[in-house]
Formats: C-alpha cells, structure tokens, sequence
C-alpha cells in the first residue's frame, strides 16, 4: 500500500508487462491449471421436457409418452458425444454437422 502526502491509502499499481513476457504467453488458450474446473457431470439433463416436445413439435409429433424424454436424453448423448469428448457444454452447428457426418448423412451449408 502507498499513502500520499494527505495520509490517504492506495493499492500499488502492478508494472506493465514488457514485450518479452507477452510473447512468453501469447496463444495458451486453455492449457493453465485446471484445480478450479468444474466436472462435467450429467449434462444432458440440462435438456429439458419442454425442449424435446419443442423438437418433437417441429418433427411433426403431435403426442409424446412420458418414458419419451430420458429415451431422447440417451439418443443426443451418444448422437452429440463429440462435445461432450471436447469438454464443452455447448453444442455448436458444427458438432451437428459432425455427427451426421458419422451417421452418413452429410449437412451442406453450416461449414465443416
């Protein structure tokens, strides 16, 4: 801590980092120390009932049984494993483009 002439009290500011130093650690995106992440549990239970009827909604379903939902939880799972492997909870375009890829249905038009 620093005081000025009127007694008042301030953090010390930190040295900007020099050239060298930058360069040291330029591009080590996710590679730090990893005791503070969080485990990737269970998240395919963050899609909810209302989100499967909503896809169902779109597939042209019009009824859904209620043993339905955890059969469509375990069907993404497996057809969506690539983010899960990557350690992300977002599925991007691309990981739908992938998978379908694997099952031999090939997406045009979303990259890839």
């Amino acid at each position: 801590m620093n005081v000025d002439e009127e007694g008042y009290r301030y953090p010390q500011r930190q040295a900007r980092a020099t050239k060298e130093s930058r360069q040291k650690w330029k591009g080590l995106g996710k590679g730090g120390a990893m005791r503070h992440r969080k485990a990737l549990g269970d998240n395919i239970q963050v899609i909810t009932n209302p989100a499967i009827r909503r896809l169902a909604r779109r597939g042209g379903v019009k009824r859904i049984s209620g043993l339905t939902y955890e059969e469509n939880r375990g069907v993404l799972k497996v057809f969506l494993g690539n983010a899960e492997h990557a350690k992300r909870k977002t599925v991007t375009a691309m990981d739908v483009v992938y998978a379908l890829k694997g099952k031999g249905r090939t997406l045009y038009g979303f990259g890839g």
